[in-house]
């Protein structure tokens, strides 16, 4: 962990000017420099630094750094859990280690083949945590949601839950994944719906809401639906789906939206990552190389799992991106846009 910070922070030091990095320079998922301390610390098996920081995420209402830190420790507690344990044991009602726990115990139970049964034990528990979590924070809340997606609740369960979510925070970017992720996993298909609900969320979201890049995931599950072709390396216009064929203008949007937002946000900036990631993948599959590029050039070093985790069930993340990154200067290079 110590050797993944200190290049984290080496690799920051070369990017001030950011061109592409080598491939023997990119990172996967690196901490941003307030959530890497705290996973330092965890890795010696100290709480504190992750409970001052999820502390102070939920005193400033930073709900999506909340969020993303939250999935981020209950990941790392996956295969070292001494430190959550011992924070546990320690403030058992304390609301930021009942908000990764919770997280933890969704993780858990998500790559088992009884997955619904396991969740739908877990929903009471975990909603449960949400409601002692207070009248303000939706990062509890977005977990639930998560678990009754994986259980396959009701609409109306899921309903209830997503009231809770907004009701705190109308534009948490989390809670807005969530809900578009169970929409697209409970009625297959419903590209234009998905869509539809991102439009409105980001349409209705502050300027540099990170819910503004909500349409991006939707044009995300349109493009990776069974029958939508292959994935980055051929283009849209390629994919069998007549669902893409027809939405094609709205997934252009989407993509140009999420490129606005990237572009208020420094160049190679861990925070960015994941969407600009989003994007190059989108960008690709729309055939947009030339667009793809400055994304990448952007992106710096910073590799993100998601999508490319994702991506027709590849067990590499990294070297995915990488072949990825190199199609994109194959295209260019012979005068492909």
């Amino acid at each position: 962990m110590l050797r993944a910070f200190l290049r984290t922070a080496a690799a920051r030091a070369r990017s001030r000017s950011p061109r592409p990095a080598p491939d023997d320079d990119v990172l996967l998922d690196a901490p941003d420099d307030r959530l890497a301390p705290a996973l330092v610390a965890a890795a010696r098996g100290e709480h504190a630094p992750a409970a001052g920081l999820l502390a102070g995420t939920r005193a400033n209402a930073e709900w999506d750094h909340r969020d993303r830190y939250a999935t981020r420790l209950a990941a790392f507690a996956r295969s070292r859990a001494e430190w959550l344990d011992a924070w546990r044991a320690t403030a058992p009602d304390d609301p930021d280690a009942l908000l990764v726990t919770a997280r933890l115990t969704v993780h858990r139970h998500w790559d088992s083949p009884a997955r619904s049964e396991l969740l739908r034990e877990v929903i009471p528990s975990v909603v449960a945590a949400a409601e002692a979590a207070g009248p303000v924070d939706p990062v509890p809340w977005r977990t639930a949601l998560d678990a009754a997606r994986g259980a396959r609740a009701p609409h109306a369960e899921f309903e209830r839950l997503w009231e809770q979510a907004v009701r705190r925070s109308p534009h948490h970017y989390g809670s807005h994944v969530a809900a578009l992720e169970y929409l697209a996993d409970t009625s297959p298909g419903a590209h234009g719906e998905c869509l539809d609900f991102a439009e409105t969320a980001a349409q209705d979201a502050p300027e540099d809401a990170l819910v503004r890049a909500l349409p991006l995931r939707a044009a995300f599950a349109c493009l990776t639906a069974p029958g939508t072709g292959p994935g980055p390396g051929a283009s849209a216009e390629g994919a069998t789906a007549a669902t893409v064929r027809t939405h094609r203008p709205r997934l252009d949007a989407a993509a140009d939206r999420a490129t606005a937002l990237s572009a208020a946000h420094p160049a190679a900036d861990p925070w960015a990552a994941e969407l600009r990631n989003l994007l190059v993948y989108v960008l690709v599959r729309l055939g947009r190389h030339r667009d793809a590029a400055e994304q990448l050039r952007l992106t710096g070093p910073y590799v993100t799992s998601f999508p490319w985790d994702r991506d027709t069930g590849d067990p590499d993340p990294l070297g995915r991106f990488l072949q990825v990154r190199a199609d994109v200067r194959a295209h260019l290079e012979t005068g492909a846009h």
